[in-house]
């Protein structure tokens, strides 16, 4: 088992926080209640949902930066933690690149933005349901930070059905499955960084990065829908 520092007065008040948070969010579901299978019937407008889906992502992206911040104060020495924001990069960060210029945002399609969003989305449920797994087994691990894990992989699967039925809507297609999800583990873990911690620490990092990528391209996707020519990543 591994052994943390629990901060008990801090960290009382950061579940009453995350508490307040999380159920506050509970009704901002992407589901529709009248739409069949692939989301051809849902009646609620492209607008409405390309709002509800940026809403989502911006909350992911939030909680994924301070599950992050809470995992590495707890378990993380300074001196590693100083090395890991200065070594590089060790996600998949060929999984879906980054548009780095103003003409190749302005080249890229709806189609591509959406088909991102998805395979970001799907790479992303089967680690983020090893990483609970994983976080339960730790000495003292808190209670909020339990909390943040499990609220992001709900919202993750509510967010993969949103951006369905938006696929359904704007594209008229249905779903693109990944081929091979493969465990988030073999890509991640240098040779060096084999301890348990670093690992978690690591998928953390990576999924905090990816969910910012969601979130930009869904803001660029509804900046898009408005028929705003001036839209940008930048």
């Amino acid at each position: 088992m591994i052994k943390g520092r629990v901060f008990q007065v801090w960290m009382g008040i950061l579940f009453c926080s995350v508490n307040s948070l999380l159920g506050s969010s509970l009704g901002s579901s992407l589901d529709c209640s009248d739409r069949d299978l692939t989301g051809a019937r849902c009646s609620i407008s492209v607008e409405k949902l390309l709002d509800r889906a940026v809403q989502h992502a911006e909350l992911i992206y939030r909680i994924s930066d301070e599950a992050r911040t809470m995992f590495e104060e707890m378990y993380i020495p300074l001196s590693i933690s100083a090395h890991q924001g200065h070594s590089g990069n060790s996600c998949t960060s060929n999984l879906v690149r980054v548009p780095t210029s103003k003409i190749e945002i302005q080249q890229i399609s709806d189609k591509w933005l959406l088909h991102s969003i998805l395979i970001l989305v799907q790479f992303w449920i089967d680690p983020l349901a090893d990483l609970q797994d994983s976080l339960e087994g730790y000495d003292n691990a808190p209670s909020s930070l339990l909390s943040k894990t499990s609220w992001m992989s709900n919202k993750l699967m509510n967010l993969k059905q949103g951006v369905l039925v938006l696929m359904s809507k704007i594209l008229d297609e249905g779903s693109l499955e990944l081929d091979n999800n493969e465990s988030m583990t073999r890509h991640v873990v240098a040779p060096a960084m084999v301890e348990h911690v670093l690992r978690d620490y690591t998928m953390l990092s990576c999924f905090k990065k990816d969910a910012h990528k969601m979130e930009t391209f869904l803001k660029l996707l509804r900046c898009r829908q408005t028929d705003n020519l001036s839209c940008s990543l930048f």
